[in-house]
């Protein structure tokens, strides 16, 4: 603690004069431009990966990035999707996956966590992946199905965000886009699903205005 202790007392004296006028009007109110689901892993920083400051991003995190298909029971997740696409109404909603995700790893091998009851629930919303991978990767290396276990994870809580009143109704009304990606660590790579194509492309390559400037 006293780690994050000095942290704080440094953004009070040296980052936080630089970026003062951000702060005042962020204090006013928030209009981010996507909400991003990512995963809880702490390797993950999604204001890192997207280059951008307080205010930009509504940011909603779980173990494995998992959307649970729309119900009536009330979860963290599904309120942050409801407050971010209905009271915020972001025009964006990036799902992002990752490299060396443990909860897709006990999603393949649900034995490694069947004794803990949470987390094999909170699994289950993933098992169609898992079934497609085993469907169509059966004959992979491990590291093929693992990449390809992250890849259809994203397409998986993709149409399950889907399933949400108010992503469904903006998506009629044609004010949301849906982004699917899979980050890397180790290379710092990301790729993005192209529904026509059905396959992850590099980022630059899917929003190729991203290399203007």
């Amino acid at each position: 603690m006293p780690k994050f202790a000095r942290g704080v007392v440094r953004f009070q004296k040296e980052v936080f004069p630089t970026k003062q006028d951000l702060f005042e009007q962020l204090s006013q109110g928030q209009e981010p431009e996507a909400l991003f689901i990512a995963c809880s892993d702490s390797r993950i920083e999604p204001t890192m990966i997207t280059q951008t400051d307080p205010g930009e991003l509504f940011i909603c995190r779980n173990p494995g990035n998992i959307v649970p298909p729309h119900t009536n029971h009330t979860g963290g997740t599904s309120a942050s999707i409801e407050f971010a696409v209905a009271i915020l109404k972001v025009p964006h909603v990036v799902l992002c996956g990752h490299t060396g995700c443990a909860a897709m790893k006990a999603a393949m091998e649900p034995e490694l966590v069947a004794d803990r009851a949470h987390i094999s629930e909170w699994l289950s919303y993933t098992r169609a992946a898992a079934e497609v991978v085993n469907a169509i990767g059966a004959d992979g290396t491990p590291e093929d199905r693992e990449r390809l276990m992250l890849e259809q994870n994203v397409v998986l809580q993709m149409k399950h965000l889907e399933t949400h009143p108010s992503v469904a109704a903006a998506l009629a009304k044609g004010t949301l886009t849906l982004h699917g990606w899979v980050y890397d660590i180790k290379s710092g790579a990301v790729t993005a699903y192209d529904r026509a194509r059905k396959e992850f492309l590099p980022v630059g390559e899917y929003y190729p205005d991203a290399l203007d400037g």
